[in-house]
């Protein structure tokens, strides 16, 4: 049933994945170690927020997909309970994660695939402030590198546009955590929508997920599609009975953060070894002539629900995802 959500009727998450670096990112720079990254008091950043990793960018006209990265090394140890994603146009999405290498260190060009296996936070157009329950936090220790990850899309065919993505959070001091929290993918890359798909009656449809194979608390999700998305279900089946979660039409340009929490009239889930995950999403194609696949153009499609959770587990980024081996993309 569409725009249904567990305990949560008829009222309404956000987060993918989009994040920025202190001092911008250079090649030596440390995270959190610049005192003047505090948000201006209008700049749209929360007051208590600092930026954690970003870089400026610029991509050339002509409708051009391209990606740039950003690598720091973490200054201090910080507990990380909410995030801000500044995104200006152009930003397609952003991935970050912990690094598993310390170089190349600031700012270098990329690909899709310069991803490592441990996710901190992703964002897309429109994704909004993620906050986690007060306790809840994610850990990072100094000395850690972390990597950003900016898919950059530039649309007009003439002028070439610039721009400074990052990814802002609020720390919270080490005594207040009780739970330290991970994000994972769930859903599938085995995505082929055929040509002449155009009834949005009748859509092509493609699943995804997993079985989970520890105990865990799911605090929000992030569905991520890309533009000849539709519709996206989840549904968790708990201890043999299934629940869905999530049951509604998808919009490339607002991809929020579903928060599980009572601010939003919903609890966070409690995952038991051997309960399960099923991401559905649904997709039109009105090319004549072309099938529409996995990729990492928006003009390609993907097909993922971003869990945040607790405790931490540091498997695979794409642990709970269909058609994905330890290469990722």
């Amino acid at each position: 049933m569409r725009g249904i959500r567990l305990a949560f009727l008829g009222t309404a998450f956000t987060a993918l994945v989009a994040l920025p670096a202190c001092g911008g990112g250079n090649a030596g720079d440390d995270a959190g170690d610049d005192g003047d990254d505090t948000a201006a008091p209008d700049s749209g950043v929360p007051s208590d927020f600092t930026e954690l990793i970003g870089r400026d960018w610029d991509v050339p006209a002509g409708g051009t997909d391209t990606y740039r990265c950003v690598r720091v090394r973490v200054d201090h140890d910080m507990y990380v309970n909410a995030f801000h994603v500044e995104a200006p146009t152009g930003t397609h999405h952003t991935v970050l994660t912990i690094s598993s290498s310390s170089t190349p260190l600031g700012d270098y060009n990329c690909d899709a695939g310069s991803l490592d296996f441990q996710m901190l936070f992703a964002s897309g157009v429109g994704t909004d402030d993620l906050e986690f329950p007060t306790g809840v936090g994610m850990h990072l220790t100094a000395g850690q590198y972390i990597n950003l990850n900016l898919h950059l899309f530039n649309v007009d065919t003439t002028n070439a546009i610039t721009g400074h993505t990052a990814v802002w959070v609020r720390e919270i001091p080490q005594a207040e955590v009780t739970d330290e929290a991970e994000m994972v993918f769930a859903g599938t890359a085995n995505i082929n929508v055929p040509p002449n798909t155009t009834d949005d009656q009748n859509p092509y449809t493609t699943h995804g997920g997993c079985t989970f194979n520890n105990p865990a608390t799911l605090l929000a999700y992030w569905p991520h599609m890309h533009q000849h998305a539709i519709h996206q279900s989840v549904t968790l089946t708990l201890g043999g009975t299934p629940t869905v979660v999530h049951d509604d039409d998808y919009t490339f340009n607002e991809q929020k953060n579903y928060p599980l929490d009572a601010a939003h009239g919903l609890a966070p889930i409690s995952i038991a070894s051997g309960d399960s995950i099923d991401v559905v999403c649904s997709y039109l194609n009105d090319s004549t002539t072309d099938t529409i696949t996995f990729g990492e153009s928006s003009l390609d499609e993907m097909c993922f629900t971003g869990l945040y959770r607790y405790p931490k587990q540091a498997l695979y980024l794409f642990e709970c995802t269909t058609g994905l081996g330890p290469g990722g993309f």
